[in-house]
């Protein structure tokens, strides 16, 4: 005997773990805005509260959206803000040294954050039309690189090093995942290593440049170049295991620690929450990631199973670089910690990872009970 649900069929079919997964992760980031802001809604919270929930809306909107629409969309939208990049380079707005932004008069449209998405469906859509006995060849090398390349570069003359990195990062994923050799990616980790030092001094910034040294040795300006991060590890050290309490912060209420609601809200949190707080953020946030990765190994189709994993990988890139800037692991670059960041171009981006995974994942489970 069938049961009926009480609530009606399109709820009742959302992935309302994975739901509950983002509302935990956001709730806990408004919360750290909250006391980023001395105990205060504004200016922080009470935007980013809004931000979250019309966003969530949109990824809800956009998983009733067939699997197949991403496929027809992934080579046009691709070359659509493969465009936007270029206008970005002839009239983009200039923010912070930067030239990263297109003002549309409504909105400030960042097209290098779009890329992320669209570098990963196209890719997928490439390696899906792409016969198995090709993968081997050359023209599986070149064209993906091809499309790699151009956005990259573009972005890196903003310049934008972190964003063209994920980029890169997202895509050479999906060009691993998709079956090319492995001695391919040696061979290319092993010319990357070779070129590092001629890219260091003719390629990068003074910024940079500089960026890199303080990575490698903080303290050698403590007080200048190097006080971002040497603020940072002195709030997660200074949290301990169960931390200084909610509102009870110092580095941040006490403007030690720059960037606090931003790139560095990791750090905000760890020193109010401690290594508790770190484990919940992660272990959330590890959850996302496997359901992510469940998807693209349930997915019906090799183009959703590329997109799929692409996409979670997008997510976790975000995830790790951040972690990994904030604790001196990896350089400064200025990426932002997913649905906990104070900001609206890295948050649209993720929910719209969010909303493409569960609109594979959807169509995936429509085509195993057909079939």
């Amino acid at each position: 005997m069938s049961q009926t649900s009480i609530l009606p069929e399109p709820f009742a079919s959302l992935p309302w773990r994975v739901i509950f997964i983002i509302l935990a992760i956001g709730g806990f980031g408004l919360v750290v805005l909250y006391s980023a802001a001395g105990g205060s809604l504004r200016p922080w919270a009470a935007s980013q509260g809004s931000k979250f929930a019309v966003f969530l809306v949109m990824a809800l909107v956009l998983s009733r959206v067939n699997e197949r629409r991403w496929k027809d969309i992934a080579f046009p939208g691709y070359a659509i803000i493969l465009a936007l990049l270029l206008f970005v380079e002839l009239l983009g707005a200039v923010s912070g040294g930067s030239q990263r932004w297109l003002d549309l008069g409504i909105i400030r449209l960042q097209p290098s954050e779009l890329m992320k998405l669209f570098i990963v469906l196209a890719l997928a859509r490439f390696f899906d039309v792409l016969p198995a006995g090709e993968i081997r060849r050359w023209n599986a090398v070149w064209l993906p690189g091809v499309l790699i390349g151009l956005p990259a570069a573009l972005v890196m003359l903003q310049p934008d090093l972190g964003t063209a990195l994920m980029i890169v990062a997202g895509g050479v994923t999906v060009m691993f995942l998709a079956g090319l050799p492995l001695r391919l990616f040696i061979v290319a980790g092993a010319a990357i290593a070779a070129i590092a030092p001629l890219a260091y001094f003719f390629m990068l910034r003074d910024y940079q440049r500089k960026r890199v040294l303080i990575f490698l040795d903080p303290e050698s300006d403590p007080l200048g170049a190097g006080y971002h991060i040497t603020q940072s590890k002195i709030a997660i050290g200074s949290g301990g295991v169960f931390g200084k309490g909610f509102l009870n912060g110092t580095q941040s209420h006490l403007d030690y620690l720059p960037e606090g609601h931003t790139d560095f809200v990791f750090a905000t949190m760890s020193e109010e929450w401690g290594l508790l707080g770190g484990i919940f953020v992660i272990g959330a946030f590890l959850m996302l990631f496997r359901w992510g990765m469940r998807v693209a190994a349930k997915a019906q189709t090799r183009f959703g199973r590329l997109a799929a994993a692409g996409l979670t990988s997008t997510i976790f890139y975000y995830f790790t670089i951040n972690l990994m800037m904030v604790m001196g692991l990896a350089p400064v670059v200025g990426i932002p910690l997913p649905l906990v960041s104070f900001g609206g171009t890295a948050m649209l981006t993720v929910m719209i990872c969010i909303g493409m995974l569960m609109s594979i994942e959807r169509s995936g489970k429509r085509r195993s009970s057909f079939s």
